[in-house]
């Protein structure tokens, strides 16, 4: 019976260190695991933070974008025409309605395609904008140059959302749209 005891207790003994090995295993492959998406994460990040910069860094941060998007000088013009827009604008007097079709001026050609892909986005956003306005504040040549400006940072806002610095105050998109153009504008 003493040899029948033995073998059972030596197997006891294997088995408690088979696990150990295999512990320490899947311990060191998680750690590993770990320190890849950690290394993945701060790879990505880029590893700046605009909340870490102080206001010198965020200055020099915000002159290196423009450098980035200079135009050819000697390129042509790149416009992109957009469907009409129609929309009923706040009451003043009685019901009016705004009809308005745009011409969008893009840095550079690319830039295209980026704006027909969002085209939907784009459509919303300005038809929000539109039909929040009142016929007064339309009518003047600085009303339409106001107008403009505001549909130019809608469209580049859907294009690039805007970002926050560190007190928390919007930056607004430079985005690929230089300017708005009208080619009709009907209010009635």
């Amino acid at each position: 019976m003493a040899k029948d005891n033995k073998p059972a207790e030596e197997g006891a003994e294997a088995a408690p260190k088979k696990s150990k090995k295999l512990l320490i295993i899947i311990v060191l492959a998680v750690v590993l695991l770990l320190a890849a998406g950690a290394g993945a994460f701060l790879m990505m990040s880029g590893g700046k933070d605009d909340e870490n910069l102080d206001e010198d860094e965020v200055a020099e941060e915000t002159a290196k974008k423009p450098a980035k998007k200079k135009k050819d000088k000697s390129a042509p013009p790149v416009f992109v025409n957009l469907d009409p827009f129609t929309v009923n604008l706040v009451p003043e007097v009685g019901d009016q309605y705004l009809q308005v079709v745009l011409s969008v001026e893009l840095d550079e050609a690319p830039s295209q395609a980026t704006l027909a892909m969002i085209m939907p986005r784009i459509r919303n956003n300005v038809t929000l904008l539109l039909s929040s306005k009142k016929a007064s504040e339309l009518q003047s040549k600085e009303g339409k140059e106001q107008l403009a400006e505001e549909i130019q940072l809608e469209i580049n806002s859907a294009i690039e959302p805007p970002e926050r610095n560190k007190r928390g105050e919007i930056i607004p998109p430079e985005g690929p749209v230089v300017s708005v153009l009208f080619t009709s504008f009907i209010i009635q």
